[in-house]
C-alpha cells in the first residue's frame, strides 16, 4: 500500500505534491505513450505525439510533503520476521516523517503461520458454551514490532474471526495453490452477531491502548475493513455500512478522539466502485447510524485504492499508470460532490501502479522474485 493523507488546512502544501505527483506521471505516460504510438504502426494515431514538460528547478514553492509514508501488505505475520524487521527500519528512517504501515488479517482466526495473502492473530474465538476468549500473543508480537520499528499503524479492523462469521467454512484459503478469486472464504463474511463484533472491536483498542498508551494510541489511523465493494466483503452495500456504524461506534467507546475512516473501496474509475463510494459517503453525511439511530457517522478520512493495469506486450511489463490517475481522479471529483467531504483527507490506500498483489502471471514477473 502506498498514499497520501492530505489536510484541508494545508491546501497549498499538498497542491505542491500534486503537481509533482502528476508531474512524474506525466513523464512516465509520456513515454510509455511513444513507446505504445512506435509499437502500433497501424492506428489511426500519429507515429509521434510530442509531450513538453517545464520544470523551473531554480524556484523553490516550499517543502514537498511526504506523499510515500504510506506502506502495507496482505500478511501481517510477515511483520516479525527477520526480513520484515529489516524493511520495517528502513521505511521509518526515510526520513523524520510518521511512516505509516496498513495490514489486512489483524483479527482473523489461525495459528499465526503466514502464506501469501493470508494472515492471523487468533484474537477471538469461543469455548464450547459461545462465552469469548481472547488471545493477544500474535497481536502483541505485531504490533511489538512496530512500535520497537517507530512505526505508525493504520489500523485495519478485519477480518471477521471463525466463530462470529455468517458462513465459517471454508476458513483458510490455500493461495497461491488456487486462483486469486477463491481467496474470499469465511473471513470475508459478516458477523452472525453485530453485538459480538462490537465487543470483540472495544476490546481489541482497549488492549492496545493498554498496552501501547494514550499518546502513542492516539496518533494511530483507523479503519474498517478492505475492498467491501468486492468479495473481501460477502455483505451488501448497507451491511457494509452497519459493520462501518457498529464498528466506529466500538472504537470511539473507548478512545472518544480516534481518527475513524474508510470504505478503502477498488479503484473508482469502475462504475460499481464509483457507485460504493458515493453510496458510502452519502451514508456518512444523511444516512440513519445503525449504532447511535442518529444521522450520519463519523469520517475522519477518506479511503480507496487506485491501482494500474499491466500488461505483458511485446516482451515487457506496460503499467498503465494511465487507469491508476483515472482512479484518483474519479474519486475526487466523487468526494468533492458532498459538500459535506470536500475538505476531508483522502488516503490513496492501495496506490500502485501494478494492479494485484501477490497475483502470477507475466505481467507481474518483474516484483515476484525471492527475497
Amino acid at each position: 500500500m502506498r498514499g497520501t493523507f492530505e489536510t484541508a488546512a494545508h491546501v497549498s502544501f499538498c497542491n505542491r505534491a500534486l503537481r509533482a505527483y502528476l508531474l512524474l506521471f506525466a513523464m512516465i505516460g509520456a513515454m510509455s505513450l511513444c513507446g505504445a504510438q512506435e509499437s502500433s504502426p497501424g492506428t489511426d494515431h500519429p507515429a509521434n505525439i510530442p509531450a513538453n514538460i517545464k520544470v523551473q528547478y531554480d524556484q523553490a514553492e516550499g517543502t514537498l510533503p511526504p506523499i510515500w509514508n504510506y506502506f502495507g501488505y496482505d500478511e501481517p505475520n510477515y511483520t516479525y520476521a527477520a526480513n520484515g524487521k529489516k524493511l520495517l527500519g528502513e521505511l521509518a528512517a526515510i526520513d523524520g516523517s510518521p511512516v505509516y504501515v496498513r495490514v489486512h488479517n489483524l483479527l482473523t482466526t489461525g495459528d499465526g503461520s503466514a502464506s501469501l495473502k493470508w494472515g492471523s492473530t487468533n484474537v477471538y474465538t469461543e469455548d464450547a458454551a459461545g462465552h469469548a476468549v481472547y488471545s493477544w500473543e500474535i497481536l502483541d508480537h505485531i504490533f511489538d514490532t512496530f512500535h520497537a520499528a517507530g512505526i505508525t499503524p493504520l489500523v485495519e479492523i478485519g477480518f471477521m474471526p471463525e466463530a462470529l462469521s455468517t458462513h465459517p467454512e471454508p476458513y483458510r484459503h490455500s493461495f497461491p495453490k488456487t486462483s486469486v478469486q477463491e481467496i474470499y472464504t469465511g473471513w470475508a463474511y459478516p458477523p452472525k452477531d453485530y453485538d459480538k463484533w462490537a465487543d470483540v472491536v472495544f476490546h481489541f483498542v482497549d488492549h492496545l491502548r493498554q498496552r501501547y498508551g494514550d499518546k502513542e494510541v492516539k496518533s494511530w489511523l483507523w479503519e474498517v475493513w478492505n475492498e467491501p465493494d468486492i468479495p473481501y466483503w460477502h455483505g451488501t452495500a448497507e451491511e457494509y455500512d452497519r459493520l462501518y456504524d457498529v464498528t466506529a461506534a466500538a472504537i470511539r467507546s473507548e478512545l472518544s478522539d480516534a481518527k475513524i475512516g474508510g470504505p478503502e473501496s477498488t479503484g473508482p474509475a469502475n462504475d460499481q466502485a464509483a457507485a460504493f463510494l458515493h453510496q458510502f459517503l452519502e451514508h456518512c453525511a444523511h444516512g440513519t447510524n445503525a449504532a447511535t439511530s442518529k444521522t450520519g457517522a463519523p469520517l475522519d478520512f477518506i479511503s480507496f485504492h487506485p491501482k494500474g493495469s499491466p500488461k505483458f506486450i511485446d516482451g515487457h511489463v506496460r503499467m498503465n499508470v494511465g487507469a491508476q490517475l483515472r482512479s484518483v481522479e474519479r474519486g475526487m471529483q466523487i468526494v468533492a460532490s458532498f459538500p459535506e467531504w470536500r475538505s476531508t483527507p483522502i488516503i490513496l490506500g492501495e496506490s500502485d501502479p501494478e494492479g494485484c498483489a501477490g497475483c502470477k502471471g507475466e505481467q507481474n514477473g518483474y516484483r515476484n522474485g525471492a527475497l
